[in-house]
Parts: C-alpha cells; structure tokens; sequence
C-alpha cells in the first residue's frame, strides 16, 4: 500500500487574473491575520512530501518552499492549470485546489485521496451546487486527454472525462469530515472577503 505522499502530490492554482478582485493576488489575502496562500499551505505541509505551485508569476511567491511551474499553454484556464500540475507531478495523482480557498479541511483532502484508485480519471467531491472539480484529485493518466481537449479550446473541466471515470464522493459522505463544507469556500470577490472576515468564530 502506497503511503500518501508516494501516491499523491499536492497542487495549488495561482494562475488566475483575479479581475473579479480587481486584479488583487487572492492567495496573498489575509483572513484572521493569515493569508489564505499560508492556510493552504500549512494543510498541504501536513499532508504531501511533494508540493507544486502553479502561477505565471513565480516572483511573487519565492518566500514559500514549493515547486513553482508555470502553464504549458498561453490560454488561461483552471484545466491549463490542472494539466501542468500533472505535467510536473512525480506522483501518480494530484490534489488540487485553488488558491483562494482558505478553510480547506485536510480531513476532505485524505477522503479524496483514498478514493482515488487506478482506472479513476478523478475524484470529486459533489454537493448540492454540483460538482467541485477544483478540490478534487486527478490521475496523470488523463494527462493526454486534457492536453487534447486544451488545443480544441474545450476548457470545461467535467468535458474532459466520461462520467464513468469520476468518481463522485456524495455531500453527506463530505460533511462526515467537513459537516460545514467549508472546504469548498472561496474568495471570488471583496463581498466574500467581508463576509467570511466578519465571522465571529474562524472555522479552523
């Protein structure tokens, strides 16, 4: 049985423009005193020996020890993102998510990663709003299919894989290990920055 950090690396999203956020680097927010890129980070400490960083400005994040890769293609899209994770992954399967994420439970990422098996494309987790493609786990084995789908400009993650080689981890199996889905909470937007700031209680 292949422990964790042989079967599995872990790789965060910055290659987003933000322009919901007026440009502003999502990952460098500070939430609690914290920046979100910090949060993430120390869960994936815990979790993987293996830790990329996917971002066409790898100046701005030289302060973190991680694997700085950047898109093996010039068209912006979480799936670019996806493919040059698995590009750069030594490992067999990645975890993903992105870098506005700041509540990501590392209790969902070990879920996600034991369902993942040979024959699985990837591993979602799937709420009430639908499936969740940027915390979830992919196999480098569908490294061709997504580079394929990229130069047809079919960037829509779930278009990539047939239904039968997601495996869908189902909303009440996710709140046994996050029972407030806070894993799945991101910072699109100052209005959610103000909202998630102005909790009286941080979820961690």
């Amino acid at each position: 049985m292949k422990t964790i950090s042989e079967k599995c690396s872990g790789v965060i999203l910055a290659g987003g423009m933000s322009t919901r956020f007026n440009g502003r680097d999502k990952a460098m927010i500070e939430i609690n005193g914290k920046r979100i890129l910090d949060r993430i980070h120390a869960v994936y400490s815990e979790i993987f020996s293996e830790i990329i960083l996917v971002t066409n400005t790898p100046q701005a994040y030289l302060d973190w020890n991680m694997l700085m890769v950047t898109d093996l293609f010039p068209v912006r899209s979480s799936l670019t993102g996806i493919h040059a994770g698995l590009f750069y992954a030594s490992r067999p399967f990645v975890f993903v998510t992105a870098c506005d994420a700041p509540f990501l439970k590392p209790e969902l990422v070990h879920l996600l990663i034991s369902q993942a098996r040979p024959g699985v494309d990837a591993v979602m987790p799937e709420t009430a709003k639908g499936l969740e493609p940027l915390c979830a786990v992919y196999s480098k084995s569908c490294l061709n299919t997504i580079e394929a789908h990229i130069r047809q400009e079919k960037l829509k993650i779930q278009w990539v894989f047939h239904k039968s080689r997601i495996n869908r981890i189902p909303e009440a199996r996710l709140r046994k290990t996050d029972p407030d889905l806070i894993s799945f909470i991101n910072i699109n937007t100052p209005e959610d920055l103000m909202r998630v700031s102005s909790l009286e209680k941080e979820p961690l």
